[in-house]
């Protein structure tokens, strides 16, 4: 039996704090290879997840919020935000679909969602980050993940 305690998600959110990328994940499932992958993900304000979609093979992700709130922007291939859902106590859920472009950002500190996604788990290709968005770890994906927390449809991208 596995049991998530809100203990369990202020440990989590503390290590969240205490990594360098504002964020730190814990695996339900056992294996990469689980035909579907269960994830505690724990996120910080300032971390930065680079606009991405699950293309090869195509998945869906489902999230849901445990503690805290963030904020998903769903984009269209050119970068033009299409959809800003909050997810907090009012809309807890969000699934997305298949090769669909997305970004998250944690909109308060101690942000815990749950994640579901097909398996097995495969490393993201090049091909799965948007090109106009910026890579991990540079200025402007500081600013980029800034941008976020305000955007809303039909804004562009920074680039």
């Amino acid at each position: 039996m596995k049991c998530v305690t809100h203990k369990n998600l202020a440990a989590l959110s503390a290590e969240a704090r205490a990594n360098a990328r504002l964020r730190k994940n814990f695996n339900l499932h056992s294996r990469l290879d689980d035909p579907v992958q269960r994830l505690l993900n724990a996120l910080e304000p300032g971390t930065y997840v680079r606009p991405h979609r699950h293309v090869a093979p195509a998945k869906w992700e489902l999230m849901s919020i445990l503690a805290g709130r963030a904020v998903l922007l769903v984009f269209d291939d050119d970068g033009i935000v299409q959809e800003r859902i909050e997810l907090d106590s009012a809309t807890p859920v969000v699934e997305v679909p298949p090769a669909t472009w997305h970004a998250l950002a944690a909109l308060e500190t101690g942000t815990v969602l749950l994640e579901i996604k097909a398996g097995p788990y495969v490393p993201a290709a090049p091909g799965d980050f948007a090109t106009w968005a910026p890579a991990e770890g540079s200025d402007a994906a500081r600013a980029f993940e800034r941008w976020c927390h305000g955007a809303h449809a039909g804004h562009r991208a920074p680039r």
